[in-house]
């Protein structure tokens, strides 16, 4: 099987249901930033050691992550034709993860720097994917929405980058570069 269709190079691309689009269109531009996302995590397994705890975590969420590009490239009219099934933990999965690895950190009241570590910093470039693949998300929201899971996971997926990106500056005893406090979240 060939790699190459010459579909695409008049700028137009097919979709789950034939229909053929822009490959500017909305739906293509949120699934090229999951994509992103993906390939961005799959970059930080690399450079984990194979018996690493993240492994199965990250492997859980790149799965995740190609059903939810399935639904994403979907029309909602025929979307209960995809073969594809959301899981019903994506966001509860995500929530655990970042619940237990903050129990384990200090509070941080500030912006941090990314970068530190080189898995922090990879961590941190695959949470700004993930907000920008957010953003594209609720863009063709408006247009075809998605199922709500799907929202709330990719919001909930940025969160655990975060977390993780943090967790790795914690466990590697490496201070993390403050830029300014979060001076919304004080009590007053």
């Amino acid at each position: 099987m060939r790699i190459y269709t010459k579909g695409g190079d008049k700028g137009r691309t097919g979709i789950h249901g034939g229909e053929r689009v822009e490959k500017d269109d909305i739906r293509i531009e949120a699934n090229g930033t999951l994509d992103e996302v993906n390939a961005q995590i799959g970059i930080v397994r690399a450079l984990l050691p194979p018996e690493h705890e993240w492994q199965d975590v990250l492997g859980k969420i790149q799965r995740e992550l190609m059903v939810v590009m399935s639904h994403v490239a979907t029309p909602s009219a025929i979307r209960d034709k995809n073969p594809n099934s959301l899981s019903d933990d994506l966001v509860s999965f995500c929530e655990q993860q970042i619940d237990a690895l903050t129990g384990q950190m200090q509070d941080n009241g500030f912006f941090i720097l990314p970068g530190g570590t080189l898995i922090s910093a990879h961590l941190q470039l695959a949470r700004t994917v993930t907000r920008r693949a957010e953003r594209r998300l609720w863009t063709l929201y408006r247009k075809d929405p998605l199922p709500e899971e799907i929202m709330q996971f990719v919001n909930r997926l940025s969160d655990l980058l975060f977390t993780m990106a943090r967790y790795e500056m914690f466990r590697q005893d490496h201070a993390e570069e403050r830029w300014n406090s979060f001076l919304y979240k004080r009590k007053r």
